[in-house]
């Protein structure tokens, strides 16, 4: 993934937006928790001020990612659509402060700098997203019961037969 970097701070004074399209294959970290890579993400970066006076970033991430059901190990597809706020400051000192201060769960405060990968900070986002156990609303039908069907027997049923 090729980087896109932006001097954060500026990017905010001067209320900027930037925006486009990644592959989903380009996204190193996204793709290893993936049934597969096909697809993009659509993502929206605009700079701006918060109300408290600190900068602030605007980032939307939409597309949709296929991944893997721990019930019924198949692939399915999450649509992902985020928006969000992300302060920045200087240092860790900072922005332990600004989090404090702000004392808003729906705003992160974040260590910027001159430096900022914007595609990272996408990547970053749509991981956010994703479940800690993906699953189907409703499992296909069929797929439960091959797993079921698929689960060895117990070792424990086994003795249980040899006692009667």
């Amino acid at each position: 993934m090729s980087a896109k970097l932006i001097d954060s701070f500026e990017f905010c004074r001067q209320m900027q937006q930037l925006s486009g399209q990644t592959a989903i294959s380009e996204m190193a970290r996204l793709s290893v928790e993936l049934a597969d890579t096909q697809g993009e993400l659509r993502w929206s970066l605009a700079g701006g001020t918060h109300s408290s006076g600190l900068p602030q970033l605007k980032l939307q991430v939409a597309g949709e990612v296929h991944l893997l059901c721990q019930r019924c190990l198949t692939a399915y597809a999450l649509p992902i659509a985020t928006d969000t706020v992300l302060v920045l400051a200087h240092d860790d000192a900072e922005a332990d402060a600004n989090e404090a201060r702000l004392d808003d769960d729906s705003i992160d405060v974040i260590v910027a700098n001159t430096a900022l990968d914007v595609l990272a900070l996408v990547e970053d986002d749509a991981l956010l997203a994703l479940p800690l156990s993906p699953r189907h609303d409703v499992c296909p039908d069929g797929a439960e019961a091959a797993v079921v069907k698929d689960k060895k027997e117990s070792p424990f049923a086994v003795l249980k037969k040899l006692k009667s």
